[in-house]
């Protein structure tokens, strides 16, 4: 139930939930505690303002540089770390590490890592790359033919012209081919795939869309994830000619990380202030077409950042050594 008519509050509920009721577990492969519910669910009306948070500074270069890694299809960090984005270094350097832990020559920290995948491109080909993560799901789904590949983003519009009332309009980034032990050792995804589905709807004129996310950390993705889905309803709405509708976020497992209770608590004591709003340059009329600089961010004036270590958790989980595979 949102607060005052401020819709903010629909996620400072959920943090407060989950840090009193939330049912303690243990994440497999870091040991690191967390406090987590289960189905949950909040709204954000697009056409009054957009939901990017203010009781904390939420990362927005990163959400719109993060978009447009993902609408356009890559899947290699080194479009990211070209624009000093840096949100997605930890995953190819876990990996990197585990590959290399024997080889003398190995880059000794992860600052090293990256300033090579800057400057080397063969270096970053060959470590940069995350594939099957979201851009290759959604704009190059694999299919049993290798020559074929689906771009499930692109056929969601057509869809949606064609046939302004259908149910049908999902994309999916999971493929249990690739995921966990349903995998083969060398298909795995080293990555966990988060949020996992959306399914979008005209309602009216106006286009609203349902993420489906399995895992959600709480204090420091959700934050990320509602502007960046919610930023992703307002740029199809644009390009499909409707006006935007809702973003509902719908959570499974839902959850805080033991060592991010005391900046949750420090946000809790903040009280949200006027959310800010977006702007599209009408220039954009395709999908291939959407670029960063045409996403105009207006009145955004929130408490400073609150910072927190990112649990790097998830992936395929070897029982030998108790921790994930690289």
């Amino acid at each position: 139930m949102v607060k005052l008519g401020h819709q903010e509050y629909q996620y400072l509920d959920l943090l407060k939930e989950a840090l009193e009721y939330g049912i303690r577990k243990v994440d497999r492969g870091t040991n690191i505690v967390l406090y987590s519910l289960f189905g949950k669910q909040t709204r954000y009306d697009l056409s009054k303002e957009f939901p990017l948070l203010t009781t904390k500074k939420v990362y927005w270069k990163g959400v719109v540089q993060e978009l447009y890694w993902f609408i356009s299809g890559q899947t290699n960090i080194k479009y990211l770390v070209d624009q000093n984005v840096h949100i997605w270094d930890d995953y190819p350097y876990k990996i990197y590490s585990a590959k290399c832990k024997v080889q003398s020559a190995k880059l000794k920290t992860k600052e090293e890592f990256i300033e090579k995948i800057r400057t080397d491109e063969k270096f970053a080909e060959q470590w940069g790359n995350l594939p099957r993560i979201y851009g290759e799901m959604w704009r190059h789904w694999p299919t049993r033919t290798p020559s074929r590949t689906i771009d499930q983003l692109k056929w969601v519009l057509q869809e949606l012209r064609d046939d302004p009332d259908a149910k049908n309009l999902i994309v999916n980034s999971w493929n249990p081919e690739y995921l966990y032990t349903m995998a083969t050792n060398e298909d795995a995804s080293r990555f966990p795939i988060c949020h996992n589905m959306y399914q979008i709807s005209n309602r009216g004129g106006k286009l609203s869309l349902q993420l489906y996310q399995r895992s959600s950390d709480l204090f420091l993705g959700v934050p990320f994830n509602i502007a960046s889905y919610a930023l992703l309803t307002i740029v199809l709405a644009k390009i499909a000619g409707l006006k935007p509708g809702e973003f509902i976020h719908t959570f499974g497992d839902v959850h805080i990380y033991e060592n991010h209770i005391e900046q949750v608590k420090e946000q809790l004591k903040r009280k949200p202030r006027q959310l800010p709003k977006v702007k599209i340059d009408a220039s954009l009329k395709n999908i291939d077409d959407f670029r960063p600089e045409q996403v105009i961010l207006e009145r955004y004036d929130p408490y400073p950042m609150l910072k927190a270590e990112l649990t790097v958790a998830g992936g395929l989980y070897d029982p030998k050594t108790g921790q994930m595979a690289g």
